[in-house]
């Protein structure tokens, strides 16, 4: 299987003033195509810094970093936008949905910035593959937390990205969405969709074949999950979540 993503000795310095803060400390990485994996670590580890820089949000220090073949660790901003557009779907843990909006004009969103054409049937498409087909007109202020993050998912996948990256996916939802939401992703995965996810969460991580432990700017471990957990509903503690679910 060919690589979805390389990296190679990534360095990241920020200057505080007088200070200097090394935030990753040449972090080597390669992802293959169809690959979840997680990346793990404590505050301040480099975590999210690593993420920022896969995602495209930000440019290293020094070091290569190829996406899908492309050369990206030196584009200019406009052309680091072009490709997060282009390659890039993003989950965040806030699903950060416009309040005033439809799920179906939420999910349109990213289309509209490229001028994608059939953007409607596109978005309602999305939206019945994550089991909203008969929400697309209520607005986050009427879905629950699980079905918001839904509406996220439908949003990344709708420009058919190489890569999803999932920040937190899970981590403002009860145990019962979480574990819904991780069947999503497991099956998106099954299709063929690499999936790279920032958790904190252990149990989250395990869902996972590959995990990425990152400390004091540096990969601590790769870890090979022999048997990633898989998400069922029906593993969930009985009593532990609200009976009305995602």
């Amino acid at each position: 299987m060919p690589a979805m993503l390389e990296i190679e000795d990534l360095v990241k310095t920020y200057h505080m003033g007088d200070i200097e803060v090394r935030a990753l400390r040449g972090v080597s990485l390669q992802i293959k195509k169809g690959d979840m994996i997680s990346i793990v670590g404590p505050s301040g580890s480099g975590k999210s810094t690593l993420m920022n820089i896969i995602g495209c949000l930000d440019q290293p220090t020094s070091g290569s970093y190829q996406l899908d073949g492309e050369e990206v660790s030196r584009l200019d901003d406009d052309s680091l936008a072009a490709v997060r557009n282009r390659k890039i779907g993003f989950v965040f843990q806030s699903f950060n949905l416009l309040p005033r909006t439809t799920a179906l004009a939420n999910v349109e969103l990213p289309m509209v910035y490229c001028g994608a054409p059939d953007r409607r049937e596109r978005a309602i498409a999305a939206l019945t593959r994550v089991g909203l087909g008969d929400r697309l007109h209520h607005k986050p202020n009427e879905l629950s937390g699980g079905q918001q993050q839904r509406v996220a998912i439908a949003r990344a996948l709708v420009n058919e990205p190489a890569i999803i990256l999932a920040d937190e996916p899970t981590g403002n939802l009860d145990t019962r969405s979480s574990i819904e939401i991780m069947q999503i992703f497991q099956a998106l995965n099954a299709e063929g969709i690499t999936v790279v996810f920032v958790t904190h969460e252990r149990d989250i991580a395990e869902h996972t074949r590959r995990i990425i432990h990152i400390r004091d700017g540096r990969i601590d471990e790769d870890e090979r999950v022999s048997k990633p957990r898989m998400a069922s509903v029906e593993l969930a503690t009985p009593g532990a979540v609200p009976a009305a679910g995602c």
